[in-house]
């Protein structure tokens, strides 16, 4: 129905309301007495119409979607109701010598009101319960049945015509809502019994809507949800909420990410102000993973410069771009600098040039099946390049040097490793006679960074499967890139010199039981999408750690950032490695690595850091 057949519609019913109510009022106060005088009525009825459309017009009760109506809508009526009551009352006691039928005038009042009110509300309540539309409406529990769950039923019923979901059903932990209702919607059991209801009521989709989840508490409500067949979404956090960055009605598909089973670390924004403010700041690898969110962490702390170091150019490009389109009148200074940290004499050009007060040193290679076939370059890049970027850092008096290291150093297996323990070796002793403050931050697998395994695990549920693991015992940490990045700024605040911080990652995860997660929210089962095992790869372990036993240090200098001890380090063997390394045979050069590694704790004396 269009605007004006919409209006025509309401205007005249609200004319038809209003001046036979008046009339009904008078025969229910007076039914037989002649002491009415019917002049005085159709006046007052007269009176009504006009004041009730000039103040319906005020109220804007012709411009109200009554198909959503709800409290705001019927206060618009009872004030509409009310002061064209009023005004008739006025022309009645003029017109009527001075006298007023009180009794009709309140009934009259009434009546307008369950009249006005009911041919409004009675449309919202024909839609939602006896108009439907062709489409497909899912059956969905909600999971919470507090304020969230409440917003996200009245939201989705109100829509219910545009909107794909059909809430029919809650749950909730608290034992006071159990078989009580919200929006004609009734608490069904807890989250225990989602299996039982979804097999029970036919559903086909799941929304929590719990904002202030912890991630362990979430995913202990989504191995419930795993066990049907039902899509599963969630209301965005809490955080995310209270920022203004979503609303609570953008539902959001639940990533591995948020199931990591524990808090991200809580940044000291103090500290890290003072740190990186107005100061220059240098990244290296800025085009990676994790170099390009060390750029993106930096720059919401307004430093006066920022310098992103790499060799690829079109990754190096991207990031540039990005950060000029987001900070554009932040007044930073965003310079891009193509150089390989391999190149000496280009890494003391850079230093020499914008004196950074601040590096973070992100680029590597990592991939561990890949260095394991090519530990050449895994030297000249994790331990030559480190080298060369910390002593042009030490050269030219850098405030503070942070390298990006690895779990996968401590007691090492294999190239990647290796080549990045003796890189924390260089820094460690370059440290002890440096004014520099070098430091570095060791974290577990990166969800989502370039060759780790859930882009590998997502690319292989797009084409079908199968998803490839490597061992069903198989474990390994895990956090996200932000929270890697933030610890590396963070630990930057914290550098006194020489230390190795990792951050408290809590219980390692099964990478089958990731690969299987990820299965089921990407909307397959492990029948439609199966896992092959393929066994170890070389240079891989079947566990990692994150600290050695000699370096752990119990106490967290932060929160959940823990501090390793420092050792003392034989640089002529490294250096005399990195003469040779050319000469040297795969396996032999690899053979160089673990004995510069290991003799390191056969004669080490450990100091306190």
């Amino acid at each position: 129905m269009g605007y004006k057949s919409r209006l025509g519609l309401l205007i005249l019913l609200d004319s038809v309301i209003v001046t036979t109510a008046i009339f009904i009022a008078s025969w229910v106060v007076y039914p037989y007495t002649s002491v009415v005088s019917m002049d005085a009525i159709v006046i007052s009825a007269i009176a009504l119409l006009v004041f009730h459309h000039v103040f319906a017009y005020i109220f804007k009760l012709y411009n109200k979607v009554w198909a959503y109506a709800s409290v705001g809508e019927l206060i618009a009526i009872v004030q509409a109701v009310t002061f064209s009551v009023i005004g008739a009352a006025i022309v009645q006691y003029i017109a009527n010598d001075f006298s007023l039928y009180k009794r009709a005038l309140l009934v009259t009042w009434m009546l307008h009101i369950i009249f006005i009110g009911g041919s409004r509300f009675i449309w919202r309540i024909l839609r939602d319960r006896y108009i439907k539309d062709d489409r497909d409406h899912k059956r969905t529990l909600i999971v919470g049945a507090g304020a969230a769950g409440a917003m996200i039923a009245r939201q989705l019923r109100d829509q219910s015509q545009e909107a794909e979901l059909c809430p029919v059903a809650f749950v909730d932990d608290d034992l006071t809502k159990q078989k009580m209702q919200l929006y004609n919607i009734p608490v069904k059991g807890r989250v225990r019994d989602i299996p039982q209801i979804v097999g029970d009521m036919g559903i086909e989709y799941i929304v929590i809507a719990i904002p202030s989840l912890r991630n362990g508490q979430l995913k202990k409500i989504v191995d419930f949800c795993n066990q049907t067949n039902a899509k599963v979404q969630m209301i965005p956090k809490l955080e995310d909420l209270m920022t203004g960055k979503v609303t609570v009605s953008s539902l959001k598909n639940i990533e591995v990410e948020d199931l990591l089973g524990r808090e991200p670390v809580e940044l000291d924004i103090h500290a890290i102000s003072k740190y990186v403010t107005d100061q220059t700041v240098m990244v290296t690898g800025a085009g990676g993973s994790i170099g390009s969110e060390i750029c993106r962490q930096v720059m919401k702390f307004s430093p006066s410069k920022i310098i992103l170091v790499g060799h690829g150019e079109f990754s190096i490009y991207s990031i540039d771009m990005e950060l000029r389109g987001k900070y554009r009148d932040a007044g930073i200074e965003i310079i891009p600098v193509i150089g390989d940290v391999q190149d000496r004499d280009r890494m003391f050009e850079i230093m020499e040039m914008y004196k950074p007060r601040i590096v973070y040193h992100a680029a590597a290679h990592k991939h561990v099946p890949l260095m394991e076939q090519n530990p050449h370059e895994a030297v000249k890049n994790n331990i030559i390049g480190t080298k060369n970027v910390a002593e042009a850092a030490d050269t030219f008096g850098i405030h503070t040097f942070v390298l990006v290291s690895t779990d996968k150093a401590v007691n090492p297996t294999n190239v990647m490793g290796a080549t990045k323990r003796i890189a924390e070796m260089v820094i460690q002793d370059l440290s002890a006679r440096s004014k520099t403050k070098f430091t570095a931050v060791r974290f577990g697998n990166v969800l989502g960074s370039r060759g780790s395994v859930i882009p590998l695990f997502r690319k292989q549920i797009a084409d079908g499967g199968p998803v490839t693991v490597t061992d069903p015992k198989m474990t390994r940490y895990f956090m996200t890139i932000p929270e890697a990045s933030r610890l590396v700024i963070q630990a930057g605040t914290l550098a006194k010199g020489g230390e190795i911080f990792v951050l408290d990652m809590g219980e390692p995860v099964k990478i089958v039981d990731l690969a299987k997660n990820l299965i089921k929210l990407s909307g397959y089962t492990e029948e439609e999408i199966p896992i092959e095992f393929t066994g170890i790869r070389p240079g891989e372990k079947m566990y990692e750690e994150l600290l050695g036993e000699d370096e752990v240090h119990s106490d967290a200098v932060y929160e959940k950032i823990y501090v390793g001890k420092t050792s003392e380090v034989d640089q002529d063997v490294i250096n005399g490695m990195i003469e040779t390394f050319e000469s040297y045979t795969r396996k032999d050069l690899k053979d160089a690595l673990m004995e510069i590694v290991y003799m390191e704790h056969a004669y080490v004396t450990v100091k306190g850091s």
